[in-house]
């Protein structure tokens, strides 16, 4: 079993910073994405930031230029780093893996619990 443990989020000023990490722990052979999600009430859940294995990363347009995704690979943890936050990132923010846990084994997608993030002054 795998599991993925948000951490880093919490109560900013607009205009500051915070740093999200998600670490997966459990049976893993390889982690073949990683991404993170955002979603508020009565809104669908947006897709923020993807990094692959190889180090692509791609970003929503609301936070390009503003946030960072990158992985360490050795702890198996990824990062958003999250910078100049608005008021409209307020969102429970979830990452997400793509694991596979044995070799020959099909890859399966893996949550996180969800970490809350609010901007506010």
């Amino acid at each position: 079993q795998v599991q993925l443990v948000e951490s880093g989020g919490g109560l900013v000023q607009p205009g500051g910073s915070l740093r999200l990490s998600c670490a997966a722990s459990g049976s893993i052979f390889s982690i073949n994405f990683m991404g993170w999600y955002r979603q508020n009430p009565g809104k669908e859940r947006e897709l923020v930031a993807t990094i692959t294995s190889g180090g692509n990363t791609n970003y929503a347009d609301s936070v390009k230029g503003r946030f960072a995704i990158s992985r360490d690979n050795a702890a198996n943890t990824f990062y958003l780093q999250m910078n100049s936050l608005k008021p409209e990132d307020t969102a429970v923010y979830y990452c997400n893996a793509i694991v596979q846990t044995g070799w020959g084994k099909v890859d399966r997608r893996y949550w996180g619990q969800g970490t809350q993030v609010t901007v506010s002054s």
